[in-house]
């Protein structure tokens, strides 16, 4: 296939991090097919049934192979796993995506599209919801948004909640392999902040999110905003240090007419 101009083609693979969601699992895989991509779920210690479901998916589909921790360590550390499995196959992007099925799986193939014509910038999700999200969740997310703007010094990061991304492994790989990082419900924040400071780029996406009824959610109210509070407390002193290299390079941005 020939490639058209200012596009890249990439060696890119999806990753999606699985805990005790058996009945949404297949659903999400059957509309992922069309992109054609291999796929790594990481089971997060799962259940027995989950574990039964994703044995059959794996058995079925070809493309999907199901990689498992021996015990649940938290969102962060099974997108770590998938990733880092990933990195070693020799691919060179990830599409993360939940397995909850709140996240349009037709959005991904425009992220990928993006990921072609900016192979070193992370491609996120911005979240545009319905009317099914809970109103704590909402400004929840909002108050994240704040200090995420705060430690950065920018704007750019719109989401940085959202389930749905084209991460460039060979950056994102080398922030854990550098530094710990949150491996729970505090990942995907910390995550997009460190790779803002290393001056990757972020580029948003719209992307329709939808809370099912009858959906499981595994967001610990008590336990996980003890680990998204450290986090941000952590961030906010990282981002101290950094600060005179964060306004130098928002001056420079300014100046040259770069966008942030």
């Amino acid at each position: 296939m020939l490639e058209r101009p200012g596009v890249v083609r990439l060696n890119a693979c999806i990753v999606i991090p699985f805990y005790n969601h058996p009945r949404t699992i297949a659903q999400v895989v059957k509309e992922l097919e069309p992109l054609g991509l291999p796929c790594f779920i990481v089971d997060d210690g799962s259940d027995a049934q989950a574990q039964q479901v994703l044995a059959q998916i794996e058995n079925n589909v070809s493309w999907v192979k199901v990689r498992r921790l021996p015990e649940n360590r938290g969102k962060g550390a099974a997108v770590m796993a998938g990733c880092d499995a990933a990195q070693v196959s020799g691919f060179t992007h990830a599409l993360q995506i939940d397995a909850d099925g709140q996240h349009d799986a037709a959005d991904a193939a425009r992220l990928l599209e993006l990921a072609h014509r900016n192979p070193a910038a992370v491609i996120s999700g911005e979240a545009i919801y319905d009317s099914t999200v809970p109103n704590s969740r909402r400004y929840g997310r909002y108050l994240t948004h704040v200090w995420v703007w705060i430690n950065t010094l920018s704007f750019e990061i719109r989401d940085s909640m959202c389930g749905l991304r084209v991460y460039p492994l060979a950056a994102t790989c080398a922030i854990w392999q550098a530094d710990r990082i949150g491996q729970r419900m505090d990942f995907d924040v910390e995550i997009m902040v460190r790779l803002s400071w290393k001056g990757v780029r972020i580029i948003s996406v719209p992307t329709r999110v939808t809370y099912p009824r009858d959906g499981i959610s595994h967001f610990r109210m008590l336990e996980d905003n003890v680990y998204i509070s450290r986090m941000h407390t952590r961030l906010f002193f990282g981002m101290l240090w950094r600060l005179p290299a964060l306004l130098s390079r928002r001056i420079f941005h300014r100046g040259s007419g770069a966008v942030a």
